[in-house]
């Protein structure tokens, strides 16, 4: 079980003159196994919440914003501990299985845990049971509807590109990033899923007990799931690179976000809330 997110593997590499052997740097996808201890103290229920497919690296984060963003929790104060699992054999970490505790006080709606327990790396709504609970909107409303200068804009894309500490070595993952009203990025989180990525993301923001982020800058296209966790964390716009499903666009209109796609060259277009753009 690979620690970090990147391996090495030996390929033969082919042009129109010659092939050869060389060493070539992976992303790395494993499993990671999410357990549910809740409950109250005399009588405490343990559950296998979901496995999903990421990149090691920010575990406790991933499985936080897991959790907030599923509508699980409410909040960090809701979870007493995120840990590994320990092989009683050999008495080691299992660092592809997490244990979460929740608060004795915290009530666990059955009906928000209808997921399969095995979610994509590609597809975070692959897991969901129904169309229903997939569509569930969030509770978090945005109340103050602030402006971001254009031109602060056009430079995110290049600047998150240059942060992406695995990405310029394998060309294989995907980033996320929270920015601020005057264009600076702060959080950045990376995976080979897109909502993992973006669970990595809301779970170190949570984890940091400040108020919800401004901006949102997303590496590929915005699917419907990435503009509900957004919703979730507080987000007043999100930026993507690539482009936005029609759904996507439908729930950011009706959760009050400022949806920007195709943001590259100085250029962009603007789906909804295009007021917000001062």
């Amino acid at each position: 079980m690979s620690k970090i997110g990147i391996t090495a593997k030996e390929i033969h590499k082919f042009s129109a003159l010659h092939c050869e052997t060389v060493s070539d740097l992976l992303v790395v996808e494993e499993p990671l196994e999410i357990r549910l201890r809740y409950g109250n103290k005399q009588d405490r229920q343990e559950m296998n919440l979901a496995i999903t497919m990421r990149t090691p690296g920010h575990d406790f984060e991933l499985t936080l914003g897991f959790l907030f963003t599923e509508g699980i929790i409410q909040s960090k104060d809701a979870v007493q501990s995120i840990k590994y699992c320990v092989n009683p054999k050999s008495n080691l970490e299992v660092e592809n299985i997490v244990k979460v505790e929740l608060a004795p006080n915290v009530q666990i709606d059955p009906s928000v845990l209808q997921r399969n327990f095995y979610v994509s790396s590609s597809c975070g709504v692959c897991g969901k049971s129904s169309i229903e609970a997939a569509m569930q909107h969030c509770s978090t409303q945005i109340i103050a509807k602030q402006t971001i200068p254009i031109e602060t804009l056009y430079p995110l894309p290049e600047n998150l590109r240059k942060q992406q500490i695995h990405f310029k070595h394998t060309g294989g993952l995907h980033a996320c990033a929270f920015f601020n009203k005057a264009g600076e990025l702060s959080l950045i989180r990376e995976d080979v899923g897109r909502h993992n990525a973006l669970d990595k993301l809301i779970g170190a923001h949570l984890s940091l007990n400040e108020q919800a982020p401004f901006g949102l800058l997303l590496s590929g296209r915005i699917s419907f799931e990435l503009v509900q966790k957004a919703s979730k964390a507080g987000v007043q716009v999100i930026c993507a690179i690539g482009a936005p499903s029609s759904l996507a666009v439908e729930m950011a209109q009706s959760n009050q976000i400022t949806l920007v796609g195709f943001l590259k060259n100085n250029q962009f277009n603007c789906y909804t809330y295009p007021e917000r753009l001062g």
